[in-house]
């Protein structure tokens, strides 16, 4: 997943907003900072959505002006299946009945904290009736 973003230059550096994800704004003191704190901000984000257990924004194609800024795999993987939860209104505990698992290894599959083997992920992407798909870009 990668959202775009908008670089915009400011006195001492770049201000950097996500339209996809409004509460995912920082600053950097040139375009090499910008990109880094652009990146933190983004994940930091993401861990609001999780811990509020929202529905996390998929990025729009960028527009003219913005860069795409990239999650990691592992959180991107985590947010499909966070957002495949809610859709289908699945709770960890119905989830984990599914999986054959505990309510407890579930939670920390949609915790950004905790890592996770992919391959625990596409199980409970499969236990959703999903299927997770990686490709090369």
């Amino acid at each position: 997943m990668k959202y775009p973003a908008r670089f915009t230059p400011e006195t001492g550096g770049f201000v950097v907003t996500f339209r996809d994800i409004p509460e995912a704004i920082t600053q950097g003191d040139d375009e090499t900072d910008a990109i880094i704190m652009a990146k933190d901000v983004l994940l930091s984000a993401m861990e609001v959505y999780f811990d509020e257990k929202r529905k996390v924004p998929s990025p729009s194609p960028a527009r003219r002006g913005e860069r795409l800024v990239p999650l990691p795999a592992s959180v991107s993987a985590k947010v499909l299946l966070l957002n495949e939860m809610l859709t289908q209104g699945v709770i960890p505990s119905e989830l984990a009945r599914r999986m054959d698992t505990t309510r407890q290894e579930v939670n920390r599959l949609i915790d950004l904290g905790q890592a996770t083997k992919i391959d625990r992920i596409e199980e409970a992407m499969g236990a959703l009736g999903r299927e997770l798909e990686l490709s090369l870009a």
